[in-house]
């Protein structure tokens, strides 16, 4: 391993890295290795669902949130959920956490490192690493701007001047912000998401030890999945589109490799919302670079497919997914903090197809952000809505809207791959635009925090929408928990019986064969899907007849007797 590391150092950066710079880093992970105990669980299989939330989801008048959180957690989803994926939990100062302020310490707002230890004992976990950039209001910018010692190359300076056209740009905002250093000197520093989120300078081998050592202490800290945020923009050349570059993914096999070293069994997942053949390279050669990419291109297929009643785009696209290796696999899911990218469906949806499904959302609430071309057009590059409000029609009774709801999450749990839910979802929420408002960004539609007792309520009253959702969507999810046929590795095969008819066959390895069937449509539908004879888990009964029919948006799993 040390040799693997060593020669990745080279690789990125030839003599720039010198022996007392990695007589520091193993240094480092000497130390660490000796002070982890726990051994972590190696790979994953089908009891492994995640919990996306953040620490501050939950308030009580009289305890910090994360405190607040722990309760709720053991409450309510401890039997659901077998890791919590914890948004950023560090002090920050915009971006909902992602502009880190401290990444060495927990929010004092939100509570401190024994309120994790504590999560800790209930569930395995899930943490930010958030390594392209750092906030403005940062110790470690300060110390640039007042010029310290060691500090001079942490964040990238560039002439103004410099052609920076074909850099990939996320959001429609100024690539490079001006600030003023100690001495009166102004400097451009590279902003790729905000002026308040300046990127690091991994060209910086001093930058490179400070952010191994925070890596270290998250697994020191007991995480066992590391998501890697806004990593594809890591490394930047001038006159490239400085995203997807080489280096970027040397420092990921970097990072992977002093996981492996240090907590054997941590899961490395890259977030790269970006188009689906860009985003499964963060893969590597299925054994030295991420174990799991998001499947950003689920969500709008998903979508696309209810609001069309056509799964024939997301059959097409499913039937050519590939791995590189049985030790890689898929990081699914529907919502989360952030809107539904629509980047992850262009080479997939012609892009009438992607204005034509922006149109309808935004008929029925959605928001919508923007991102600039190098052309100087603008394209719509995310859809703000909770997933609940995305899948209907702003006129649909409840039970239509529980109906679509439990549809698009059966297909999330039956895809291969760890899936992951977003406590919106799980909450049944609707959108909130009264944060919008508050906030004023578009984003706050789907980060509503909650008082934990006026939540509860309304989980313990059996016939609201957000108890609904909760029950409907727990029972699904332990229910998957349960059969090895959803193990991620087990084999899968994708069809449409009718374009609106989705058949999806999961075989495991010691011969479990489950056959899921969804009726993307609000029509019945009769179809033949060779079941006859199995048990349908979701009604609990065996299949008698040879044509199977569904109801509208009904979706059903049935088990080879």
């Amino acid at each position: 391993m040390k040799e693997k590391i060593n020669q990745l150092l080279t690789d990125v950066y030839a003599d720039a890295f010198s022996e007392a710079h990695r007589e520091a880093l193993f240094t480092a992970i000497d130390h660490s290795k000796l002070l982890i105990a726990q051994q972590r669980k190696q790979g994953w299989d089908e009891s492994d669902v995640v919990l996306i939330t953040y620490a501050d989801q939950f308030h009580h008048a009289d305890q910090k949130p994360l405190a607040v959180f722990n309760q709720f957690y053991q409450k309510w989803f401890k039997s659901v959920f077998s890791h919590v994926h914890l948004l950023p939990f560090c002090p920050w100062s915009s971006d909902d956490g992602f502009s880190v302020v401290d990444y060495h310490r927990v929010d004092p707002e939100s509570g401190d490192w024994n309120d994790i230890a504590e999560l800790k004992t209930q569930t395995k976990l899930m943490f930010d690493f958030v390594c392209n950039h750092m906030s403005a209001k940062s110790e470690w910018f300060n110390n640039y701007l007042q010029q310290k010692p060691g500090f001079e190359n942490f964040f990238i300076e560039m002439d103004p001047g410099t052609d920076l056209s074909a850099v990939t740009r996320p959001r429609a905002l100024p690539l490079l912000t001006p600030f003023t250093l100690s001495d009166g000197s102004v400097r451009h520093l590279w902003t790729t998401f905000s002026e308040d989120q300046v990127d690091l300078n991994y060209a910086c081998p001093q930058v490179l030890l400070a952010m191994v050592d925070v890596l270290l202490h998250y697994l020191l800290q007991g995480a066992d999945y590391i998501r890697l945020d806004a990593v594809g923009f890591m490394w930047k050349t001038p006159g490239t589109s400085c995203i997807h570059l080489e280096k970027t993914h040397q420092l990921i096999k970097l990072f992977r490799a002093i996981a492996d070293a240090v907590a054997p069994g941590t899961v490395i997942i890259t977030e790269t919302n970006v188009p689906h053949k860009d985003n499964i390279a963060y893969l590597g050669n299925g054994s030295d670079e991420a174990h799991m990419v998001y499947q950003f291109s689920l969500p709008p297929l998903v979508l696309h497919s209810v609001l069309s009643q056509d799964a024939t785009a997301l059959c097409r696209w499913a039937q050519s997914l590939t791995l590189p290796s049985d030790k890689t696999t898929w990081f699914n899911f529907l919502a989360s903090h952030d809107g539904v990218g629509l980047n992850p469906l262009r080479g997939i949806l012609p892009e009438d197809d992607i204005l034509r499904l922006v149109d309808k959302l935004q008929q029925q609430g959605a928001l919508v952000n923007w991102k600039n071309n190098p052309d100087g057009s603008r394209s719509p590059y995310e859809i703000n809505v909770t997933y609940m409000d995305a899948l209907s029609r702003r006129d649909d009774s409840d039970d239509e809207r529980l109906a679509r709801f439990t549809l698009a999450h059966a297909i999330l749990l039956t895809f291969p791959g760890v899936p992951a839910v977003y406590i919106q979802s799980i909450m049944g929420s609707r959108n909130d635009y009264a944060g919008v408002e508050k906030l004023g960004y578009n984003r706050a539609i789907n980060r509503q925090k909650y008082d934990a007792a006026e939540i509860e309520q309304q989980l313990f009253a059996s016939d609201s929408l957000r108890s609904r959702a909760y029950h409907i969507l727990s029972q699904l999810i332990v229910l998957r928990r349960q059969h090895k046929a959803f193990h991620p590795d087990s084999q899968f095969t994708i069809q449409t019986l009718n374009p609106s008819v989705l058949l999806i066959t999961r075989t495991a390895n010691n011969g479990e064969e489950i056959t899921a069937l969804f009726n993307i449509s609000d029509k019945e539908q009769h179809v033949d899907a060779h079941v006859q004879g199995g048990f349908d888990l979701m009604n609990k009964h065996t299949v008698m007849e040879k044509s199977v029919t569904l109801r509208p948006w009904q979706v059903t799993w049935i088990k080879k007797q």
